[in-house]
């Protein structure tokens, strides 16, 4: 299995002055079950490279085993140090497609065409997608084939 762990680039908090990123947990832990399953691991983010991490998700009372496992992986870090570009990866080169969150998606992958490309390309070929906590922001512009939103009539939380 080919999984695409999809990042966001975005790093400023709307005006507020505070930086934001994704959310560690929501990356760390997914990351080790798909690992542990054997499954072939890409990171990729809008701008390639170190996408942003939201500094309160590595907070002490918010760190957990798995973020702890992440930070101190060597091959891990690695990988998150050079994301791919989202405009260079196609939904045809994997299994299934998954969106950690953090208030970053909110801004650049709500907004990325390539995202919605990929959103709208994975599920038409029947592939699953997964998006948790506030990555199902991302589904904000994705349509069904006839142009009506992906997600009307469907149940979506976030």
């Amino acid at each position: 299995m080919k999984v695409l762990i999809v990042l966001t680039s975005h790093d400023q908090l709307g005006d507020t002055g505070r930086t934001t990123g994704f959310w560690l947990e929501e990356l760390a832990a997914p990351y080790y079950r798909f690992e542990e399953a054997g499954w072939d691991i890409t990171l990729a983010s809008p701008k390639g490279g170190q996408p942003p991490l939201d500094p309160k998700s590595n907070e002490p009372a918010n760190q957990t085993d798995q973020t702890r496992r992440f930070e101190a992986d060597p091959a891990a870090t690695a990988a998150l140090a050079d994301t791919v570009r989202l405009d260079s990866v196609e939904a045809d080169d994997f299994d299934t497609v998954f969106y950690p969150g953090g208030h970053g998606p909110l801004w650049d992958l709500a907004e990325d065409a390539d995202s919605v490309r990929l959103i709208e390309t994975t599920l038409r070929s029947g592939k699953p997608l997964a998006l948790v906590c506030h990555a199902p922001g991302v589904l904000r512009h994705a349509v069904d084939e006839d142009g009506t939103p992906l997600v009307r009539g469907k149940q979506v939380t976030g």
